[in-house]
């Protein structure tokens, strides 16, 4: 049985300045566990998603997604900003 190899895509995007989401890293095995590590010491949503991983590392570093891409990475923004939303109210609620 052929052990699969672990694949990572960081994204960048800022509203009004982007025109759409950039790769600010990408990689397979170590560097793809080393970015899963400093997405959760960053407190960086994760998404797992082996198909559209599987696209965005054959892009470099710094291009913008292609245009097929930009629902379902679409998809995966609102998502990780619903979660970003809970984890501040539940921040504020502690406080």
């Amino acid at each position: 049985m052929e052990k699969k190899v672990k694949k990572a895509t960081a994204l960048s995007y800022t509203p009004n300045e982007d025109k759409a989401p950039k790769i600010i890293a990408s990689g397979k095995g170590v560097l793809a566990e080393k970015i899963l590590e400093k997405a959760k010491e960053e407190e960086i949503p994760v998404v797992e998603d082996s198909n559209l991983v599987e696209e965005l590392v054959k892009l470099s570093i710094g291009s913008e997604i292609p245009v097929e891409l930009y629902e379902v990475v679409a998809e995966v923004l609102s998502f990780v900003s619903r979660v970003d939303e809970k984890a501040a109210k539940k921040f504020k609620h502690d406080e």
